[in-house]
């Protein structure tokens, strides 16, 4: 299925709470009726809107293939004139304090309004927007239950704009200790970018697990480019010592600043892939049927065990 969707799907609407209001525009998927279904909020990166972002990502056209809502938050030219996420100021670093207040506020209004599975909420982002998720992913853990990060920055590595540009040409050194516990990560990163170098991304990761675990599991593999991703590429995946996927690390070869397999109409993009937009839901949903796997073997054997009492 590769037609666009209705014009009528992608509607515009605003948020507000005590720290501010943006507007956004949501995707709707045609068939949207039944059975709740998952929500996608996409922050797009600086010099960047949700309409370029959506046409950038493709993410809408998947969306209507996925049945997906998809929530597009607008950064506005009053609170940064290039329209970045202020994700290096620490006011904007906690929960329920600045931009991720709004963020997370606009996330739950959506998921009150529409047929909205509250158990799938994802959350991803690019460059600002990818810095932006990270916080949102770390101080929202009970709300998303997983997290795509493209070409960008751990969670707390700055608090000033002057060190925001250091650790993005540089990498970071180290990201903070993540606030509360970590929800499943994606990252996608070109190794030539030269706006947010992409150490970046390997930090995100150790951070997000910890630091060195030798108790998890890694599988590193690697593509060359020709064969049907269009450009090289390492993966490495991490999954706990029961196979639960925990992160992916996809470092794009030869690529730059851009949303690896997007579409030329959008800004930031390559379309020589590998698809971001759709390993990131591939990852999501592979995240949400492990966890329904083992919500349902925890039940079952709560129930084992009850049986056994009731039968003393």
């Amino acid at each position: 299925m590769n037609s666009s969707p209705p014009a009528d799907s992608f509607i515009e609407g605003s948020y507000a709470n005590s720290n501010g209001s943006r507007r956004y525009k949501l995707f709707i998927p045609s068939r949207h009726e039944g059975k709740p279904l998952p929500l996608l909020v996409m922050l797009h990166g600086c010099l960047q809107d949700p309409d370029d972002f959506a046409r950038g990502t493709r993410m809408n056209v998947i969306a209507e293939e996925q049945r997906i809502f998809v929530l597009y938050p607008e950064q506005s030219e009053a609170a940064n004139q290039t329209r970045c996420w202020n994700w290096f100021n620490a006011a904007n670093q906690r929960r329920d304090q600045g931009e991720p207040s709004i963020i997370a506020g606009m996330t739950r209004e959506v998921i009150r309004t529409y047929n909205v599975d509250a158990q799938r909420i994802y959350i991803a982002g690019m460059s600002a927007g990818g810095a932006m998720a990270a916080i949102m992913a770390a101080t929202y853990s009970d709300l998303y239950a997983a997290v795509g990060i493209h070409s960008g920055m751990p969670y707390g590595v700055a608090q000033n704009l002057l060190a925001a540009i250091a650790a993005m040409k540089d990498g970071a050194a180290s990201g903070a200790r993540l606030p509360s516990r970590s929800i499943p990560l994606i990252v996608f990163h070109g190794d030539q970018d030269v706006m947010v170098n992409a150490r970046n991304g390997g930090q995100l990761v150790s951070q997000w697990l910890g630091g060195p675990a030798p108790h998890l599991r890694q599988d590193t593999s690697t593509a060359q480019a020709g064969e049907g991703n269009g450009r090289a590429f390492t993966l490495t995946r991490y999954g706990d010592g029961a196979g639960h996927p925990l992160a992916e690390n996809w470092l794009v070869h030869d690529a730059g600043h851009a949303w690896s397999g997007g579409g030329t109409a959008g800004s930031f993009t390559d379309s020589a892939g590998p698809d971001a937009s759709r390993e990131m839901l591939r990852f999501f949903s592979d995240v949400s049927q492990d966890a329904a796997r083992t919500e349902r073997g925890g039940l079952l054997q709560r129930l084992k065990e009850r049986v056994r009492t009731l039968r003393v």
